[in-house]
C-alpha cells in the first residue's frame, strides 16, 4: 500500500468555495474509484488557506493507472478542474509508505495535527521505528491516526497525524507526554536524529471520511 498526501494552497477568502466543490462535484465525480480518500482537511493553525487530501493506492503502478483513468473522467475535467484551478495558488504532493496504517479515531468530532519531521540523511527509518515502538505508551494519552515515511519529492521525512478532541485536549496530552518515562526516553533518543520539525492543526472537511 502506498499513500499520497496532496496539499493545495487556495486564494485568501476562497476556502468556502473549495469546501463546496469538495462536498459536491469533487466527491460525486471521483468517489473512491481513482484511489481511496482516507482524509480531507483544511488548515486552522500553521500554514493557512490550505486543504490536505490523503489518498491510498495498492502500489505505485495502480496510482499511475488510476490517475490516467481520472484524466478521462468528463465531469472531473469539465466541472471540477476549471472551478478548482480558479481558486488555487500552488500545490504539493508527497508520496508516502506506511509505517502505521490510517486508523479512525474512536470518537468525533476531532481536531487533527499533522507533524512532519525532516531527519538527518538515512535516519528516517530509525526515527519512525523508535516512534512505533513507543506507541503503546504514547497512545495511552491519545491515538495516532497514521505514520508514514516520504518516498518523494523530499526524502528523510517522517509524517504523522494525531487526533484530539479539541486544542485543550492536545495541550493536556502534550504536557502529560513529557512526564511519561517511556515517551521521555523516546524524545531523548530520537532528538539527535531530527533536523527540522513542523506542525499544522487541521479540521476535517464535511466530505472527509475522518471526522
Amino acid at each position: 500500500m502506498i499513500y499520497e498526501l496532496r496539499t493545495y494552497t487556495v486564494r485568501q477568502g476562497t476556502m468556502p468555495e473549495m469546501m463546496k466543490l469538495a462536498g459536491g462535484v469533487f466527491r460525486e465525480s471521483r468517489g473512491d474509484n481513482y484511489g481511496k480518500l482516507e482524509g480531507y482537511w483544511f488548515t486552522d493553525i500553521g500554514p493557512l488557506n490550505q486543504v490536505m487530501q490523503l489518498w491510498s493506492f495498492a502500489d505505485f503502478n495502480e496510482r499511475t493507472r488510476l490517475r490516467a483513468e481520472l484524466g478521462k473522467n468528463e465531469r472531473w475535467n469539465k466541472e471540477y478542474l476549471p472551478a478548482a484551478r480558479a481558486l488555487l495558488l500552488r500545490q504539493q504532493t508527497r508520496l508516502l509508505t506506511g509505517v502505521v496504517a490510517p486508523k479512525t479515531p474512536e470518537g468525533t468530532p476531532n481536531v487533527y495535527e499533522f507533524r512532519n519531521y525532516r531527519t538527518k540523511p538515512g535516519a528516517v527509518v530509525q526515527w519512525a521505528g523508535l516512534l512505533k515502538n513507543v506507541l503503546p505508551a504514547r497512545e495511552k494519552l491519545s491515538k495516532i491516526v497514521g505514520l508514514w515515511i516520504t518516498e518523494s519529492p523530499e526524502v528523510n521525512e517522517a509524517c504523522h497525524i494525531w487526533a484530539y478532541k479539541d486544542l485543550n485536549h492536545r495541550a493536556q496530552v502534550r504536557a502529560a507526554g513529557v512526564q511519561d518515562p517511556d515517551f521521555s526516553a523516546f524524545l531523548k533518543e530520537s532528538a539527535p536524529l531530527v533536523e527540522e520539525m513542523h506542525s499544522t492543526i487541521m479540521l476535517p472537511a464535511p466530505c472527509s471520511p475522518l471526522k
